[in-house]
């Protein structure tokens, strides 16, 4: 009994330290040096417990609800999307162009949530995308932990010429990455002429979603850039205060 609670804790632990990204049922087996069978029993108890969550067939396990309630913490995405919702409605109005919230998933750049502006012309979405190619997934692994980072880039490595002429190589993917923390944003223009600009979202220090707002080039000023990165940094912080808010209200439960 006390092996099947350290196993299960080995697996609890394992899927924390990939913070956010998915882990599938062979990973956790082979990385733990644990029976398949026995790595999905007890995975399958973790699950219907709320401890882990299954995001879909072949895809894995992140951390679920119940985990985060141990400690508090209030990066659960259904709590991170009700923090940001009405904020995010209310951003897309100012500016009127259309905003997004995305998280790390599968490496991949996923989004938790989008709010649409009213114009002509607008940018085509996909939930999830290549990191690399989009303003909030380069913000994301710029802020991920340098273990996680080099993690990240042997499983899915280098970006293409096409897609991130300036970070294609290790060393200038390594300095561009670095930028973008320092200035806690990034701006990114597609080859469809589409550009986007993306600020970090924090809960306790670390950057838990980036907050993102696209447009089309001929749209796009310097103006228009002040006056949306100013917005998106204002919105940013408006959400850690609604976390924030939800974290003392759980506290005092």
């Amino acid at each position: 009994m006390v092996q099947v609670i350290l196993k299960g804790f080995n697996i609890l632990e394992l899927v924390a330290s990939r913070n956010g990204l998915a882990v599938s049922l062979t990973e956790i087996a082979q990385e733990l040096n644990i029976n398949q069978a026995t790595s999905a029993n007890i995975i399958n108890t973790l699950v219907a417990r709320g401890y882990l969550e299954h995001i879909g067939k072949k895809k894995g396990y992140k951390l679920g609800p119940a985990a985060y309630r141990l400690t508090n913490e209030v990066t659960y995405e259904k709590d991170i999307v009700n923090a940001s919702k009405d904020l995010m409605e209310e951003l897309t109005e100012k500016i009127n162009e259309s905003c997004l919230l995305g998280i790390l998933r599968n490496n991949k750049r996923y989004i938790l949530h989008c709010v649409n502006c009213n114009q002509d012309i607008q940018v085509k979405l996909r939930s999830e995308r290549n990191v690399y190619e989009t303003a909030s997934g380069r913000l994301l692994i710029a802020f991920l932990s340098d273990k996680e980072r080099e993690r990240f880039i042997q499983f899915n490595g280098l970006p293409d010429k096409n897609i991130w002429e300036q970070a294609s190589t290790t060393s200038s993917l390594s300095n561009e990455l670095l930028l973008i923390k320092n200035n806690e944003f990034v701006e990114s223009i597609s080859e469809n002429h589409f550009v986007g600009l993306a600020v970090p979202v924090f809960s306790k220090s670390v950057v838990i979603a980036g907050l993102s707002v696209f447009l089309p080039e001929y749209r796009f000023s310097e103006n228009k850039k002040r006056e949306i990165l100013n917005e998106l940094h204002k919105t940013a912080k408006q959400i850690e205060n609604n976390l924030n808010l939800h974290l003392l209200s759980t506290e005092s439960k």
